[in-house]
């Protein structure tokens, strides 16, 4: 993954709207979900939802698909694996993360 796509990535999930549409789709699962769902469940405005949802497709990280006449998104579970695969490349220069934790005095 680059390293502006990345960018492009954080950049859209740095939103608390964003952020929860996203998650529900990752609980969705394949299956997906339509904006008129999202919009019932996270009780966000159909308006502002299509914003949000055009913002997380510009992002890569959903997907749309038409069926029929609804319109279904889901989460781009290929991309979030890159994604999380960027950001843990080079964790801990290669080895198991434990993190120390300080004795207590």
């Amino acid at each position: 993954m680059k390293e502006q796509d990345v960018v492009k990535s954080l950049a859209a999930l740095a939103q608390v709207v964003r952020l929860r549409v996203f998650r529900a789709l990752v609980v969705a699962g394949p299956a997906g979900l339509t904006p008129s769902d999202l919009s019932e469940s996270l009780g966000v405005p159909g308006s502002a939802l299509s914003f949000h949802l055009k913002e997380l497709l510009h992002a890569e990280l959903v997907s749309q698909e038409r069926d029929g006449r609804h319109l279904i998104y889901r989460a781009a579970f290929e991309h979030m694996n890159g994604l999380l695969s960027y950001l843990n490349d080079n964790c801990c220069q290669g080895q198991p993360c434990v993190v120390q934790r300080k004795a207590k005095s």
